[in-house]
């Protein structure tokens, strides 16, 4: 029988310090968030491409409007390897309150499946065609709402 060992084959050992600890947080409110300078960079990213995209603008307060609130979820990405790729910052609407592990788990980001990625790959070698690589951080639906929705 062959087995990992007898193949040369060792799974590294991963050792803990207080800076992997640090590294993995992920906060649960703004105020935990803004005082590390990975979060608040994450942060940053959103909100300029909430901003570049116009995703919303600003109107006064009138009385009797629904407000919907907002709230910040943070999220740690990593590489296959168990490494930290990165940090992930989202504004999320909140429909009803949530809470973290118990009304959501992740947040929701669209991907395509390996096997479309490998066939869109497999044409394109066939037919020749020229491919560029781009990687895109956020996605927005461009459309236009029928009616107003007003955010906390």
């Amino acid at each position: 029988m062959q087995t990992r060992s007898k193949s040369g084959i060792f799974k590294p050992k991963r050792l803990l310090s207080l800076f992997v600890a640090l590294a993995e947080f992920e906060p649960t409110s703004f105020t935990q968030a803004s005082k590390f300078p990975h979060w608040r960079t994450a942060i940053a990213e959103e909100y300029n491409a909430l901003m570049a995209n116009h995703t919303w603008d600003l109107v006064p307060l009138y009385p009797k409007q629904n407000l919907v609130g907002s709230k910040w979820v943070y999220r740690v990405k990593y590489h296959s390897d168990g490494t930290v790729e990165r940090h992930k910052a989202r504004l999320v609407t909140q429909g009803f309150h949530q809470q973290a592990r118990l009304d959501y788990h992740e947040t929701f980001c669209p991907v395509v499946k390996p096997a479309t990625i490998r066939l869109i790959l497999s044409l394109a070698i066939s037919s020749r065609w020229t491919i560029h690589y781009l990687d895109v951080k956020n996605a927005f639906l461009h459309g236009h709402l029928t009616e107003d929705v007003y955010m906390k």
